[in-house]
């Protein structure tokens, strides 16, 4: 315990003072900037592990539920509730009983503690009314439903499966009563969704406060432990695992660099062809059809001085094949060009629908899958294809989008990347214009 009288107005706005002098805990330097500056509606912590976050975020716990921590003119709400959850109510104790230590070691802040209960879940109560829980987001976050809270931390949400609905869908309207903080905190776990949202609030796109933090800031593991994983990990886990940074997870399609500059590229290309009102001088246009778990895809891209831009795109499920037919047919019609079609398993019937419009039959076999992906990932490496995120709603409150199946498609695990085999489709007469002799990398099928 720090030593001297606590200046408890000093305490209020300054979470590293608190941790000293209330909780009798040190901190390093990046935990008190990410306390000093975590202050914004929203804010994002990608760490290597064992940096601390879940200590930090312990803190942040007490510190803002024993000030009760938010707007003033909410304060006639009476209660106040903080929360930290997880993609399992395991992962979400460790933080709260991180809270719980940090109570109980402190003869300050452990006579305020009211009530500490661990079920139906793990919840404290202080006397000032306010709560401390755990909670799981599993179940796409249904055990958050019908709950309000004013300071949210979700712990580890680079591996949520389902990010985008739980935070935008659930979260964010959990903290709507009280206009509440949302904190993003998590090790990377490849260039997913947590990545976008990170690069959403570095640019300023997003408003909020992101930070980064490396393992080694944290004098309280073992230097030398850290030093021995520096000399055996690989490059790129040494910078997703200890230096915090966002790395492809290894094995992608496309590596997320290339995604990237593909993103730019549509961007910028898009705002060229509107100021000049010139359209593509030459279409293709691949269809990948839908298997019993997967969508229809069709994907059409526009050539402009050697690269391919997507003009147009559609994702289609459960429907009858006549309409799929007439969905390719009008699709030729607006854009007029070379038609690729995925004929694994239907070849004539397909070739015959469309046989007006002459289309090039693609059957997939483990080694034209691999020559299709390899043309792609070429493409892209000699910045010839272009996009834009291309978002459409996916049903019950899911929303689709281009880029993360992109991301997400890995060599051994894109049996369901219709949109990445559609593009890959629609690019595939480009496979011999200036095309490098790489040997491809055979998928599963």
């Amino acid at each position: 315990m720090g030593g001297g009288t606590i200046r408890w107005r000093r305490a209020l706005t300054d979470t590293a003072y608190f941790a000293r002098m209330v909780l009798g805990q040190r901190l390093h330097d990046g935990q008190k900037l990410w306390l000093a500056n975590s202050v914004h509606r929203e804010n994002l912590l990608a760490t290597g592990n064992r940096w601390g976050k879940s200590f930090v975020s312990a803190v942040k716990l007490l510190h803002s539920s024993m000030f009760r921590v938010r707007p003033i003119r909410f304060d006639r709400a009476g209660r106040y509730r903080a929360v930290v959850a997880s993609i399992t109510q395991e992962q979400a104790n460790l933080v709260f009983d991180q809270a719980v230590r940090l109570v109980h070691q402190s003869p300050l802040i452990s006579p305020l503690v009211k009530s500490l209960v661990r079920t139906p879940f793990p919840k404290m109560t202080l006397g000032n009314g306010a709560t401390i829980e755990a909670r799981s987001t599993q179940n796409r976050g249904q055990y958050l439903l019908g709950n309000d809270y004013d300071l949210f931390i979700f712990d580890e949400v680079a591996f949520e499966t389902d990010p985008e609905y739980v935070v935008e869908e659930v979260v964010l309207m959990r903290l709507a009563d009280r206009e509440g903080r949302l904190d993003l905190v998590s090790t990377p776990n490849g260039k997913n969704w947590f990545y976008r949202r990170a690069c959403e609030l570095h640019s300023g796109k997003r408003e909020g406060y992101y930070q980064t933090g490396d393992s080694r800031e944290n004098f309280a593991i073992s230097q030398r432990f850290l030093g021995e994983r520096l000399r055996s990990f690989s490059e790129r886990r040494v910078q997703q695992n200890i230096r915090g940074q966002f790395v492809d997870s290894g094995g992608e399609v496309i590596p997320g660099e290339h995604v990237d500059r593909a993103l730019k590229l549509g961007r910028r290309l898009r705002e060229r062809a509107a100021k000049s009102g010139a359209s593509e001088a030459r279409c293709l246009t691949g269809w990948d059809l839908a298997r019993k778990r997967t969508a229809t895809v069709g994907v059409t891209v526009g050539l402009s001085d050697g690269v391919a831009r997507v003009i147009a795109l559609e994702r289609m499920k459960h429907l009858d094949w006549q309409v799929v037919i007439e969905r390719i047919k009008y699709r030729q019609r607006q854009f007029p060009g070379q038609l690729v079609v995925d004929a694994t398993g239907l070849g004539d019937v397909i070739a015959q629908q469309l046989a007006e419009y002459k289309p090039t039959c693609f059957v997939f076999t483990p080694v034209s899958k691999a020559e299709l992906l390899t043309n792609l990932e070429i493409l892209h490496a000699q910045n010839r294809v272009a996009y834009e995120r291309w978002e459409i709603a996916d049903g019950e409150g899911r929303v689709w989008s281009l880029e993360d199946e992109l991301r997400q498609a890995r060599w051994d695990d894109n049996n369901q990347c219709d949109a990445l085999m559609a593009l890959a489709l629609a690019v595939w007469p480009l496979n011999k214009e200036g095309r490098a002799v790489i040997q491809p990398r055979v998928g599963r099928i």
